[in-house]
């Protein structure tokens, strides 16, 4: 049984969405809550395996909501919930820690298959999300210089900065700052953020592969 909390600050789309999930036998909606802040006291008391967070919510957004969750409650996964598709807040959302992130046009059947996949750790995308992060990875990607583009694509292959210099025929201080910058135009803080993202098909699912070197 898949233990769900179910966060919106509108009562109509809270209850209709923990009505629709409470009708399928491995779902069972355990609590609700109408805000960030009560949603983080809800997760603490009573220890779920899902949460799904509405992103837009008066006082502390989804957002900052996810953010303190993943911290006070590593173990419990967030399926985001929005009826917006701005890139920034999508991005935001993924970056915060929800594995998940769907439309709140979402048919039941197919948001309870979001559920079980977030309960096992999968991320599951409307599409729309995944085709606006798949042109904005494609974009960074064409922001990139030709040299930058090698050394992502080496990073990519699990090369430390010495094999990128080795490769390339740099020195290490040029593959350091190259690096630096690739990681400026992607927005990301580390190497391992980016060897992710260039290898995801979903933002934050890394494909199978070699780990980057440190």
């Amino acid at each position: 049984m898949i233990r769900v909390i179910v966060v919106d600050d509108h009562d109509l789309l809270r209850e209709g969405v923990s009505a629709c999930l409470n009708g399928y036998d491995d779902i069972d909606v355990v609590g609700a809550a109408h805000s960030g802040e009560l949603a983080v006291e809800r997760v603490i008391e009573l220890q779920p395996d899902v949460v799904v967070m509405d992103l837009v919510m008066p006082g502390r957004g989804g957002v900052a909501a996810i953010e303190e969750l993943t911290q006070v409650a590593p173990e419990t996964r967030i399926l985001a919930l929005t009826s917006f598709t701005d890139s920034s807040l999508v991005r935001a959302a993924l970056e915060a820690g929800a594995v998940s992130l769907q439309l709140k046009s979402v048919s039941g059947d197919d948001l309870a298959a979001s559920v079980r996949l977030t309960a096992s750790g999968q991320s599951a995308l409307d599409p729309t999300v995944t085709r606006m992060i798949a042109t904005e990875k494609d974009d960074l990607l064409r922001d990139l210089t030709d040299r930058e583009r090698e050394v992502a694509g080496l990073l990519a292959n699990g090369l430390s900065n010495a094999d990128i210099a080795e490769a390339l025929y740099l020195s290490i201080y040029t593959v350091k700052n190259h690096v630096s910058n690739i990681l400026m135009k992607f927005h990301v803080q580390s190497r391992t953020e980016l060897v992710a993202l260039i290898l995801s098909d979903r933002y934050g699912k890394p494909a199978p592969g070699r780990a980057p070197s440190p």
